[in-house]
């Protein structure tokens, strides 16, 4: 299997996971020990793009490759379509039908307040949103292919600065301001949990669009306390609401599953069962 999109915290710890099984790469500029040893991507070269499926063995990609950085995609629109839905765009263009394409989204299709299924209608409220919803309507014209949607993932970072857990633990450490979002909720679970039940969807055969819910839908207040906590930091923070910010959070965002197998039921809660950073 190929990865694109490696130093996503879903994509470093399922290539963690499964080094056997995949072939990681990584975006552009990355300086991180733990991935210098991966081949970079090249998504805005179309021969590029075209060489790696031509090894015959080759049967799936994982495309975990975005900017989720939503305060940059509402200042660039265009720079955030460009690296979103172009770069994936030409990949689609360029991918055998015999590979089977698995694109992993996010709760950002979403926005305002409520519990998402499958069937619920994508309603974006930020320029990041809007570009993955326009790159999973380029997946799903394309016949075998699947949409996975997840919440937010909590798990060590490549450079032990990004993702939530590494990024509240860093700014602690380094006396940075830290501000959290009191009106914000996320559907949040383990990285290791993830990596595990994306294997197994990109191991079966399922179509269309899936959500990976968690058990619970977590206040990032709630967290974020209790993470510092057991990273034996004091909780210490600001919080401010969704209204004083500049760029669009999002609210109470739960993801839930109109399927009843058992790849559709919820991963563990990452709450009280803390810590867990699995080693990596």
């Amino acid at each position: 299997m190929l990865l694109f999109g490696a130093t996503s915290i879903s994509g470093f710890h399922l290539a963690k996971r499964f080094p056997t099984i995949i072939s990681p790469f990584v975006p552009p500029g990355q300086k991180s020990k733990s991935v210098s040893h991966w081949p970079v991507l090249h998504l805005e070269n179309t021969d590029w793009i075209k060489a790696q499926f031509e090894t015959p063995d080759v049967k799936t990609l994982i495309y975990c490759h975005a900017i989720c950085d939503v305060t940059k995609c509402e200042k660039d629109p265009e720079w955030a379509y460009e690296m979103n839905v172009a770069h994936l765009k030409r990949v689609i263009a360029a991918l055998p039908e015999k590979i089977r394409l698995i694109y992993v989204s996010s709760d950002h299709v979403f926005g305002g307040n409520g519990d998402y299924t499958e069937a619920s209608v994508p309603s974006p409220i930020s320029v990041y949103g809007r570009t993955r919803v326009e790159a999973e309507q380029w997946v799903l014209k394309r016949k075998g292919s699947l949409v996975l949607r997840i919440g937010l993932a909590l798990g060590p970072s490549p450079n032990g600065r990004t993702g939530h857990l590494d990024w509240l633990a860093y700014r602690s450490e380094q006396g940075l301001p830290i501000t959290i979002i009191q009106d914000e909720y996320r559907s949040v679970v383990w990285a290791e949990d993830l990596s595990l039940r994306m294997m197994q969807f990109a191991e079966s055969g399922v179509v269309g669009i899936r959500h990976i819910p968690g058990a619970q839908v977590l206040s990032r207040v709630v967290l974020a306390k209790q993470l510092l906590s057991t990273l034996g930091k004091e909780p210490v923070f600001k919080v401010e609401s969704r209204a004083q910010q500049a760029v669009p959070h999002l609210g109470r965002v739960g993801l839930e599953s109109l399927y009843e197998d058992v790849l559709s039921s919820p991963l563990p809660s990452v709450m009280p069962v803390l810590p867990r950073r699995d080693g990596l």
